[in-house]
Formats: C-alpha cells, structure tokens, sequence
C-alpha cells in the first residue's frame, strides 16, 4: 500500500518579468485577488488537501511569502485593541493551518532544478507539488491535490492534473498521452514539455498540480537541461515513466494562471465575484463596460 501524501513543495522562486516593474519588488505570488495573496490560496488547496507539511522554495525579492506566513505580534495586538475579532482569528489561522518552511533556491534553473532543493525535506515519500502562481479551482468537494494523492495512493507512481486545451496552444504546455483506464483517469505512455501542434501525444495539458513519487529525485540529477537551459520537471517525469507508472487526471474545474497581466485581471474578476460583500456591486459595474 503507497504511503500517505503527507508533504507539499510550493515553487515559488521565479522573478516573475511578465509582472515587472511591480514584480521587482512585490513577489507575484503576493499580488492579491481581491483581498487574499496567490500564495495563501495555494497554501489552503494544500491543507484542504490533507497535506499538514509544506516546504515554500523561494529566492532574493520573495522575503515577503515568508512575512506573510510569519506570526506578528504587534499586528495581533493592535487588532485585538480595535476589537477587529474577525480579522485577529484570520491572522491566526493562517499562521497555524500547516508548518510551513522555506528553502532558498540561489540561482533560478528551471523547475526541475527547483524541486531538487526538496528532497532533504520531503525524504523517501510521495510528495504534491503546487505552482505558487496558479490557483486551481474545482467543482468537485475535493480539491485537485487530493483527488491526486487519492491517485497515488491507491495505484502508487506519480500523479499530474490535466486539462484540454485547444490543439493549437500545446506548444505552451507540458502534454500527457496515454489511455484512459477510468473515467478521467489517464495511464501516461508519453509526456513531452511544450510540444509543436503536429507532435503533440494529445491536447491533455498538465495543469499546475503534481504528486509525484521520491524517486522523481534520482532522474532530476541525471537529467540534462532542455528548452531554455533550464532542469524540466516534465523530462524528469519521462524518464520515471520507465520504471513507474504516470497518471493523468482530467479534473472538472478551471486553472487560474496568475503569470500573466491578462489572466491576473481575470481572476479577480472570478473571485471577486464569489464574495458576497462585493460581487452584486461588481457585476453592476461590469454591466456599464459593455
């Protein structure tokens, strides 16, 4: 019987260009939707998930991913002077919904190189990994991430989620192929990062979320860089196929990518939208833009 998903690793390292020049000094995984940063909605898909250890890889300018998590007193006792209860509870909670660690990652290498920068942590067990820029949500009870560690604990290997994107924007994803052994649930024959329309396995796009087995370790080190320079995570993955078993999972939800201006915008729209002290004033406004 595989071993429970008890870890999660967050990358969280990347400069984040495509968001300069705010991104030089604020990490993008701190930009927030609506009131909330990324990286805290990540961090609650983890814990949502089971996961009740999480390692934050970041780098220098991402100071401000630890601060957030880190208590703070002076904040604590100026809310509970003012009698903001609510707020003071929040605070708490999100300092102590999981342990959450950090480790530097001196010099950006892909996201291969990054996840090496885990192993010390996540040892000889199966592992999620989380994008920090991304927020996945479901219609499904389950959060994405647990629907994966249900995967893997139940068949063992690795797990990634999976979404269809049009065939014509394959080249920006990593693309899983293979055949569907359960409702949803792909066996990987081929896995290729960012593939040309017309070399593409399928249009299953990996989409932000991984559980993947420790052995993924050994084929990061012995894997050469790919496109770019960087360690791919995606050509590791490939290499594990060979030994053990890859699963895809179609999930039925949406990806919000916070990479980039445009879908950054998006998902404030999106979440704004599920709140109820702003929504109905919100889609009033959105009604005199059209």
């Amino acid at each position: 019987m595989p071993p429970r998903v008890r870890k999660a690793v967050i990358p969280a390292a990347g400069y984040g260009t495509r968001f300069l020049p705010v991104a030089k000094a604020v990490p993008k995984e701190m930009l927030p939707l609506v009131d909330k940063p990324v990286i805290q909605y990540v961090v609650e898909e983890a814990v949502a998930s089971g996961i009740e250890d999480i390692l934050i890889i970041i780098s220098r300018s991402k100071r401000p991913i630890e601060e957030h998590f880190h208590p703070a007193f002076d904040l604590e006792t100026e809310l509970a002077a003012k009698g903001r209860d609510a707020d003071l509870v929040e605070l708490r909670r999100m300092q102590t919904m999981a342990r959450i660690h950090f480790i530097w990652q001196p010099k950006m290498g892909g996201l291969g190189d990054a996840i090496l920068y885990a192993q010390d942590h996540v040892g000889n067990e199966p592992f999620a990994v989380l994008l920090g820029d991304t927020v996945v949500t479901t219609n499904d009870a389950k959060p994405v991430t647990r629907q994966l560690a249900d995967v893997v604990e139940t068949y063992g290997g690795s797990a990634v989620a999976l979404q269809q994107v049009p065939r014509e924007k394959v080249s920006r994803y990593g693309i899983l192929g293979g055949d569907e052994i359960a409702p949803d649930l792909i066996r990987a024959t081929s896995f290729v990062e960012k593939p040309k329309p017309e070399e593409a396995p399928s249009n299953l796009a990996v989409s932000a979320r991984y559980v993947l087995s420790p052995r993924i370790f050994d084929h990061l080190r012995k894997t050469p860089p790919g496109k770019g320079g960087e360690l791919q995570l995606t050509d590791a993955m490939a290499s594990l196929m060979r030994e053990e078993t890859l699963h895809g999972l179609r999930y039925d939800g949406a990806r919000h990518d916070i990479g980039n201006k445009l879908d950054f915008i998006k998902a404030n729209i999106h979440f704004g939208l599920q709140r109820d002290d702003i929504a109905p004033a919100l889609r009033e406004y959105l009604k005199t833009l059209v």
